[in-house]
């Protein structure tokens, strides 16, 4: 007897657990802009109405997807690259490059837009889009003020905390700032601005971060931070506040499997300058302590049990490609971002294959 329960349900086939599969939630593998198609889907989030957010990079918009009904809305972006529309409809202004996005504690919407080098707020209730951290001017300055006086580098994440606050990963400066939508007023939150390796145990103030490019919470307090130059995931301690390695040697590769995760590498074959930004790019943590990882230049996602501290793929063939489906370790990806697991499934940008899948673990 087979019971399936909804998009994001269980199937179960007997006894057992039915086999891992994965399928294509939206994406026809050619870059488009319609009901059927994306173009690059980088960051993703589950929004106060059950809808899938997510950001279309090389539409240069962020879009909205129904799961019950496979209906797309635009949420911001005309699909020109730019910086302008500020105080007008989000559907209006021009984006530039949007990776990561959260919402904020308000409901409103925060886009990380990388090569704008800012922030941006959707106003979920009006529409209107304005600036919540950033100049639109590449540079580090701003902390104790205004987030919107504020400079950035190349922002790539967007995450609440327990506090309301936004962590934002500041890569291009090494840092994490901290933006608090109630005041506006944003602050560096950790990283010393040096991208060098970060001592495990190091405390909170003292460590250099060498380009945070994610962050995924547990219950708790703890993060998880993908370094992408660094080429290494952090747990951030929430009590102790200390980091601490959990996967990588700060190699590029794709090794490790069925080991232990502090032997692993992540980044493939990409050697030289290529192989500094090949880093994990997507963190995503899921029940039972375990942590999945976009290894973007390994064509992989990733999985390590955070209690045995073992490193497996789940979904990849460590080859650049499109599909087959259905059998995940057959599956080819092509450079995957993001990752969001909800509802007992693993949701994946596969930005450069054009679709945003879904793996049943």
């Amino acid at each position: 007897m087979r019971i399936g329960i909804g998009l994001f349900g269980v199937a179960l086939a007997g006894l057992g657990a039915q086999a891992a599969t994965v399928s294509t939630l939206i994406g026809d593998g050619k870059p488009g802009f319609s009901e059927r198609q994306v173009n690059n889907p980088y960051g993703m989030t589950i929004g106060p109405d059950g809808g899938l957010y997510f950001c279309d990079l090389g539409n240069q918009r962020v879009r909205r997807l129904d799961l019950k009904t496979k209906k797309t809305t635009l949420i911001a972006g005309n699909g020109t690259a730019g910086y302008s529309g500020d105080g007008g409809p989000a559907i209006e202004a021009t984006l530039r490059a949007p990776h990561e996005l959260a919402f904020g504690r308000d409901g409103n919407l925060y886009i990380a837009e990388r090569d704008n080098h800012v922030v941006r707020k959707v106003d979920m209730k009006t529409g209107m889009i304005s600036t919540a951290a950033g100049t639109g001017v590449a540079g580090y300055g701003g902390d104790g003020g205004p987030g919107s006086k504020a400079q950035l580098r190349q922002p790539h994440c967007v995450i609440r905390d327990r506090d309301g606050s936004l962590l934002i990963c500041d890569i291009g400066n090494h840092r994490i700032r901290r933006l608090h939508p109630d005041t506006g007023m944003i602050e560096t939150w950790a990283g010393t601005g040096q991208g060098a390796p970060t001592p495990d145990g190091a405390a909170l103030k003292d460590a250099p971060l060498n380009g945070p490019r994610t962050i995924a919470m547990r219950n708790g307090g703890d993060l998880f931070i993908a370094l992408r130059e660094g080429n290494i995931i952090l747990r951030f301690d929430g009590k102790s506040k200390t980091f601490h390695r959990v996967a990588g040697t700060g190699q590029a590769g794709y090794t490790g499997d069925g080991g232990p995760a502090l032997q692993a590498t992540f980044g493939g074959s990409a050697t030289g300058r290529a192989a500094a930004l090949a880093g994990p790019k997507g963190l995503a943590l899921a029940p039972r302590d375990m942590l999945y990882i976009a290894d973007t230049d390994s064509h992989a996602i990733r999985k390590v049990n955070l209690k045995s501290g073992v490193i497996t793929t789940v979904l990849g063939t460590g080859m650049m490609g499109d599909g087959p489906e259905t059998s995940p370790l057959q599956c080819k990806l092509s450079r995957p971002h993001a990752l969001l697991f909800t509802g007992g499934k693993l949701i994946v940008a596969d930005s450069e294959a054009h679709r945003i899948r879904v793996l049943v673990p």
